[in-house]
Formats: C-alpha cells, structure tokens, sequence
C-alpha cells in the first residue's frame, strides 16, 4: 500500500523523474529577483529607489542592526569562555577566573536586553507580521555554557 503522507522531497524527486519540470516557462534563463510581489504597489517604487541608491527600507536596516549587534555579543561572550577554560586548565586563580566570568555574563544579559528592546522597536515597525522577530531567549544562549 502507497504511503498517502509522503515527504516532500520524495514528491519532488518523482515529479522530476516523471519530468514535471522540463517544459517550464524562463527554462535556463536567469531569475529576475528585482520585483518583490509581496510589497504594496503604492510602496514599490519607493523600494526600487531605495534598492538603486543602495539602501533598504528602514525596517530590513533594524533587523540588520539587530542580528549584527547579536553576534557580536555572542562572540564576546564565546571568547571570555575560551579564555576562561584555558585559564581554569592551566590552573590560574579559580576565584578570579571565575569573577571575570561572572562579569562577562552579567555585561552579556545587559546586551540581550538591549538587544530585545531593540527587537520590540523592530516588530512595531514592520510592514507584515511574517518579518516579526521573537525575543532573544537569555536561557536558551547560555545553554552552550553550563558546566
């Protein structure tokens, strides 16, 4: 008996067997990505503008901000623990070791809450709930850390 939940992969591989996709309209030629169908037709050609001067719309720049202010301090926060268990290995002061760590936490938790109030500024001002951004989860970052 056919499995009537089939993955969708499988479905696509069998469509291509069958040859589903040889016939297309635009076959081999290449993808013109310059029209977004999702934006208003009164926003369209202030984003054209926007797109030929070399700038995006106010929201995407936010988002921007935002993942880049989020690695950065990921990254810190990724060194000082490097440090850290380097340190511990090569058996320097725990105490002190320790207090560092306990810095670099409570400086990344000030981060994460910069950074989510940034967020919330962000979904207040997006065109369509699709680009919402959902809150940096501080116990789901530190995860990587436990002992």
């Amino acid at each position: 008996m056919e499995n009537k939940y089939r993955g969708i992969d499988e479905i696509i591989r069998q469509a291509m067997e069958e040859g589903a996709f040889e016939n297309l309209r635009g076959k081999g030629k290449p993808l013109n990505l310059d029209e977004n169908s999702f934006v208003d037709n009164e926003w369209k050609l202030a984003y054209h503008l926007l797109k030929q001067n070399g700038f995006a719309p106010d929201f995407v720049e936010k988002r921007q901000a935002i993942e880049m202010q989020l690695a950065e301090a990921r990254q810190t926060l990724m060194r000082t623990w490097v440090w850290r268990t380097t340190a511990l290995r090569e058996g320097q002061d725990k105490d002190w070791i320790e207090g560092e760590w306990g810095k670099a936490i409570a400086k990344f938790e000030e981060r994460i809450a910069q950074i989510n109030a940034s967020i919330k500024n962000y979904n207040i001002s997006i065109p369509l709930p699709s680009l919402y951004k959902k809150p940096v989860v501080l116990r789901d970052e530190m995860v990587q850390f436990k002992n």
